[in-house]
């Protein structure tokens, strides 16, 4: 077995409202950047675990979003790196 550190990002879904997201573009405005045009606000999670190869740990990390990381309803996740350590 083999140890990854696995990055994943979670966002909301497009189209889904994002109240996070609109107050900190709102905010950029304000300070002038005024070509943002949108703006989401997700969560960056780091996953440590033992697997038997690359392909391996991307699907267990794959697997816990699916099942706890991320909601199916309302957010996207994507696996950002699969790096070993």
């Amino acid at each position: 077995m083999s140890r990854y550190r696995i990055a994943v990002h979670i966002v909301p879904r497009r189209g889904i409202l994002d109240p996070q997201g609109k107050t900190v573009a709102d905010a950029l405005h304000t300070l002038g950047f005024g070509s943002v045009r949108d703006v989401h606000v997700g969560r960056h999670i780091v996953v440590d675990l033992e697997a038997r190869d690359q392909k391996a740990a991307e699907q267990s990390t794959r697997d816990m979003c699916e099942r706890l990381l991320a909601n199916p309803v309302t957010e996207d996740f994507e696996i950002a790196s699969v790096e070993a350590t």
